[in-house]
């Protein structure tokens, strides 16, 4: 509860607004004018506020539930508007479209892929890949063989190049587009960085990809609540 305090809301007040703006792909305006429908009168600024503090704590605190991967993965990356600017959001998936891991960059070349993947091996340290499978972007050869001379790969890992086999991330590109498009772009690397892990995860969660006791709405209410020790 410490998180909570000093906060003139309640913290399942704060949690809801997070949940749904990440969520369901609507405008703070929006989220604000609803919540005052329900009788809670919060500025479009405060669920801002609550989005970029809260996000990535539910991130971090969610990671014991994630479960296992398989060791196929599929790696891409989209792009992200930023302060005016395309960015880069390279993004990981295992064979049934399960999140493995993600990262915002604004570069697109060998250290950023080589960043991405080590992140990706670190959340996944229990359920290393078998195959890693990308696009034709000449950095990935490069970052993988990087890491195997670190030890991090094994050696027999298999890398393949197939836009087939990539389809399913392609197709989530898009589903995560329609969440990120109400934003109409982010202002700054750090409020984008912290709104798409909001995204990433909300939609990790609503499709069941997580360790938790019910897949519906009530199921994500309890889940992310007990997150925070709230009662369910």
């Amino acid at each position: 509860m410490s998180m909570f305090k000093r906060r003139r809301f309640p913290a399942k007040i704060i949690l809801l607004c997070v949940r749904w703006y990440c969520k369901y792909g609507i405008s703070y305006r929006d989220l604000a004018e609803m919540m005052s429908e329900r009788g809670v009168a919060v500025a479009p600024s405060t669920i801002f506020r609550w989005v970029q503090r809260y996000a990535p704590e539910i991130e971090k605190r969610i990671r014991p539930y994630q479960g296992p991967r398989s060791g196929s993965w599929r790696v891409d990356e989209t792009y992200v508007r930023v302060g005016g600017k395309w960015r880069y959001l390279f993004r990981s998936v295992d064979k049934h479209g399960q999140l493995i891991a993600f990262m915002l960059s604004d570069r697109r070349n060998t250290n950023a892929a080589y960043r991405f993947l080590r992140k990706a091996i670190k959340a996944m340290s229990q359920d290393p890949p078998s195959s890693i499978t990308t696009d034709k972007l000449a950095s990935y050869p490069k970052a993988i063989q990087r890491l195997q001379n670190e030890g991090l790969l094994p050696k027999d890992l298999e890398h393949r190049t197939s836009k087939y086999l990539n389809n399913i991330l392609e197709a989530d590109h898009g589903a995560l587009k329609r969440v990120i498009r109400p934003t109409r772009g982010f202002q700054t690397m750090k409020t984008a960085a912290a709104t798409l892990t909001g995204f990433e995860i909300m939609r990790m969660i609503r499709r069941g990809h997580c360790i938790q006791r019910e897949r519906r709405a009530t199921g994500e209410i309890r889940l992310v609540n007990q997150l925070f020790g709230l009662a369910a």
